[in-house]
């Protein structure tokens, strides 16, 4: 499922459901919510989006074109890296 949700008013925007989306698929997808969003594209700065493969150059083109930011998702950190581990379950220690 792709989707797109309005930040400012909290809308959904179910795009369209497959089994099996490629890069094609979702810049395709991309073009019809410009479409849909002709009247209103000049609200939107930003696009966020997740880091999947899918999301090529293409897709993001497509948002540059109307002059919105696409801007991927930070990558993961992972938890070892963030202190999480060295810390333990319960945080760290309160020695008195």
């Amino acid at each position: 499922m792709l989707l797109v949700i309005e930040l400012a008013t909290r809308q959904v925007h179910i795009l369209v459901m497959t089994t099996s989306p490629t890069g094609v698929w979702v810049t395709q997808q991309a073009r019809n919510l410009l479409i849909d969003l002709a009247g209103r594209i000049g609200q939107f700065k930003f696009l966020i989006r997740d880091r999947d493969a899918k999301f090529t150059a293409a897709f993001d083109a497509v948002f540059a074109s109307e002059r919105i930011r696409a801007l991927p998702t930070p990558m993961r950190t992972p938890m070892r890296e963030r202190g999480g581990r060295a810390m333990g379950r319960h945080g760290p220690s309160r020695a008195a």
